[in-house]
């Protein structure tokens, strides 16, 4: 309970004054609920007592003035609240968003794409409904319960007992229904997690599952998640109609006992019809306040578990700690990885022990089969995530002690599957960074000698391409992708090379840009196709995460007995 007040208290905080306004307007609306029905009373015994039309219709119009006053309060607060739920969830979405940008790849490793939109903006749009109905549907009608209670005890001490007594049997029933409903509550919002994340890798990868006959098994694994929500949702409605049940059947026998308690009093003389009809109308405000409480129930309980589900993910930290102060090297920068262990998996090692050096200036090839760790140590480089043990250094400074924000600005990462934004080509080479002119994008391309093929496109950098990973070939992508990193002028360039996907017009092209990139840079180049390393000064073969070779590329492909060069025996073969 305290994480959620905590919660709610961060990002309603600064919105203070509108809180408070809505909570004024939310009291007076519950005031005049209450007190509007007492018109109600005195019209009837003013008719019974036989006074004047001109005073009934004194009483008519106020009571007339009371609702539609009434009314304008209650649509000012509908108003103010939906403003405020947008304001507060809006700034939770933002901060949600950043926040998961922030986290290593340790934690996008655990949680899809999908899983995580559904959280950030699923979760938040029921605590939306939080902020908005709840000030209405939970709130305004427990404080109005309140009042019903006060002002029949105000006027009649056994109608308000009768009241109290109805209120107190029914709310611990309505308790009782929140807590069973709540675990049911939170695997529904976890499984319909699950949905949007599997539909949407299903989507993603709709030419390949057309391409190999995956359809039947997409359908009856979609089928089993439905399936499972529909039987969350049925015990789900069950609970809530339980709760339901028990409350219209104590209506019932409050109303009856309201009724025969009437009866007595006016018997006696001590009550009017008047003041009768008001307790009938009290206990039908009473029974539809608690009603919609109860109703609301289902709805509380699936914004507290989207509450829940929220702050587990702001309270997650990044493995990866932005600690450091000392500035990034000049370049051109030495890089080291000095015995280096990683694990993704306890006791499922990743790399192991793995050393190796670049020197300033200078290029390396990882090589090795998939699986072997080449694009995890050039994560490390990049601090997506840090090495377990072992330390990595640029120009003798551990990686660690250099903030965040200035390890990535002097860090390049080209990788092999480019993703493009629905954005103007522009954009997409600067990164949306509004700072960097038309200028210096020209000149960056000219430098790479990819200009022509810029100008080639109908709008030239106006150019909207379609966003995803798809929609450009892999050759134009990484045209892109070099391009972006060129802009940044980084002094280490992590190169997870495509060429392997190229034609060779392409392939040509790209491998004219990526040398124009690493001139004087220090270059790590994850490589796939040995024809790219022809060029680089050094090899490391990794095998199983461990370095099972490293030198000189010249001086190893020299070597007959080296296992690079039984590599380029084999390939040229």
């Amino acid at each position: 309970m305290r994480q959620r007040v905590s919660l709610l208290w961060r990002y309603l905080h600064g919105h203070r004054g509108r809180a408070s306004v809505l909570g004024v307007l939310v009291l007076g609306n519950v005031a005049l609920t209450v007190l509007n029905p007492q018109w109600l009373g005195r019209f009837i015994d003013g008719a019974e007592d036989g006074r004047g039309a001109d005073a009934l219709v004194d009483i008519a119009l106020v009571f007339i003035a009371l609702t539609v006053l009434n009314q304008c309060v209650v649509a000012a607060a509908g108003y103010l609240a939906e403003d405020l739920s947008w304001r507060a969830t809006n700034t939770l979405r933002t901060d949600l968003a950043e926040h998961c940008l922030d986290l290593d790849m340790s934690f996008h490793k655990e949680h899809t794409p999908g899983e995580l939109i559904e959280r950030i903006d699923g979760d938040v749009a029921t605590m939306g409904n939080f902020f908005s109905t709840f000030v209405f549907h939970v709130f305004a009608n427990a404080v109005l319960a309140v009042g019903i209670v006060g002002v029949s005890f105000f006027a009649d001490w056994r109608t308000g007992l009768t009241l109290l007594v109805f209120a107190l049997l029914v709310l611990p029933l309505v308790r009782i229904a929140q807590r069973r409903a709540k675990p049911y509550f939170t695997a529904m919002r976890q499984t319909n997690a699950e949905i949007s994340s599997f539909l949407e890798e299903s989507v993603t990868a709709t030419e390949d599952v057309r391409g190999n006959g995956a359809e039947r098994y997409v359908m009856t694994r979609l089928d089993g998640l439905l399936d499972r929500f529909r039987k969350l949702m049925k015990v789900e409605a069950i609970a809530v109609r339980a709760s339901s049940s028990v409350l219209e059947t104590s209506v019932s026998l409050a109303t009856g006992g309201i009724f025969a308690l009437g009866a007595y009093l006016i018997s006696h003389g001590r009550m009017e019809l008047g003041q009768l009809y008001v307790s009938y109308f009290y206990t039908s405000m009473l029974s539809m306040a608690l009603f919609r409480i109860a109703y609301r129930a289902d709805g509380l309980q699936v914004a507290l578990a989207g509450m829940d589900r929220t702050a587990e993910i702001l309270d997650t930290e990044s493995r990866v700690k932005d600690t450091g102060t000392t500035p990034f090297p000049a370049a051109p920068v030495t890089v080291e990885i000095d015995h280096v262990h990683f694990s993704y998996v306890a006791g499922r090692t990743t790399l192991d022990d793995v050393s190796l050096t670049i020197p300033a200036g200078q290029s390396l090839a990882l090589l090795g089969r998939t699986g072997s760790g080449k694009t995890t140590a050039a994560r490390l480089l990049h601090r997506a995530m840090d090495a377990d043990r072992g330390a990595i250094r640029f120009s003798g400074v551990d990686i660690r002690d250099i903030p965040l924000d200035d390890l990535h600005r002097h860090v390049g990462v080209v990788t092999q599957d480019v993703h493009i934004f629905r954005a103007t080509v522009r954009d997409n080479l600067t990164m949306f960074d509004p700072d960097i002119t038309d200028e210096q994008v020209w000149k960056a391309l000219d430098g790479l000698a990819v200009a022509d093929w810029i100008r080639q496109q109908p709008d030239g950098l106006d150019t909207v391409l379609e966003g995803g990973t798809g929609a450009l070939s892999a050759g134009q992508a990484q045209l892109i992708a070099l391009a972006r990193v060129f802009l940044r002028d980084p002094a280490v360039v992590i190169l997870d090379e495509a060429s392997s996907r190229l034609d060779p017009a392409t392939e040509q092209l790209t491998g004219r840009a990526t040398a124009e990139l690493m001139e004087g840079r220090t270059t790590l180049v994850i490589a796939h196709h040995l024809s790219t390393i022809k060029d680089l000064d050094h090899v490391v073969i990794l095998q199983d995460g461990r370095v099972r070779e490293a030198g000189e590329r010249a001086a190893l492909a020299a070597d007959p007995a080296s296992h690079l060069s039984s590599l380029l025996a084999g390939s040229a073969a």
